[in-house]
């Protein structure tokens, strides 16, 4: 798959708001400040369409990118560590629980992005577990495999992959550009 057109539609902060799109939907999720913006604006070849920040938590809300008027790209809020209050917290575990377990809309594809060099975390491992039980098509990135020594990614990718369940793991890295063949073929 080629992107050839991506634009920003809209930010909303209910699942509900997003029930009547017209295309099908690929969501992204993972925690804070694991590059989800990043990947996204790798993917689609256009700087700044999603916005990054070092900041963890900075996307609080439901980001919809029309993609070569096709389908829509939607990048969720982080879940775990975030510099915000509990209730902060709370409300963004509610937007995005009211978008991905809302069977009103049916996700295409879900893309779960954990951290290659932190590994998978126990709220990563909590969300492959729900997205499994809701029986979502899980696409799995390792980003930042950049960070990884070279000599040490192929091992890495593995046991990412064995304590995810066995599950299909794409090595990504916005930086440099590795993983969005992979990761466009997978969405397609």
């Amino acid at each position: 798959m080629n992107i050839t057109s991506a634009q920003f539609i809209k930010g909303v902060t209910d699942g509900q708001e997003v029930e009547d799109l017209a295309f099908p939907q690929v969501a992204f999720i993972g925690r804070s400040n694991v590059g989800k913006s990043s990947t996204i604006n790798a993917l689609t070849k256009v700087r700044g369409l999603a916005k990054t920040s070092s900041f963890p938590g900075r996307t609080r809300q439901i980001n919809v990118f029309l993609i070569n008027n096709k389908f829509y790209l939607i990048d969720l809020p982080g879940y775990g560590y975030a510099k915000v209050s509990k209730v902060e917290r709370a409300k963004i575990e509610e937007v995005i629980n009211s978008y991905l377990f809302n069977p009103a809309i049916p996700q295409r594809k879900v893309v779960l992005i954990i951290d290659a060099y932190v590994g998978p975390t126990d709220s990563d491992l909590e969300m492959l577990d729900a997205l499994l039980e809701h029986k979502k098509d899980v696409i799995i990135l390792a980003n930042k495999i950049d960070k990884v020594k070279k000599s040490h990614q192929k091992a890495t990718i593995d046991t990412i992959r064995e304590t995810l369940h066995g599950q299909r793991v794409i090595p990504f890295s916005s930086k440099e550009k590795t993983g969005i063949t992979e990761t466009l073929q997978a969405i397609a």
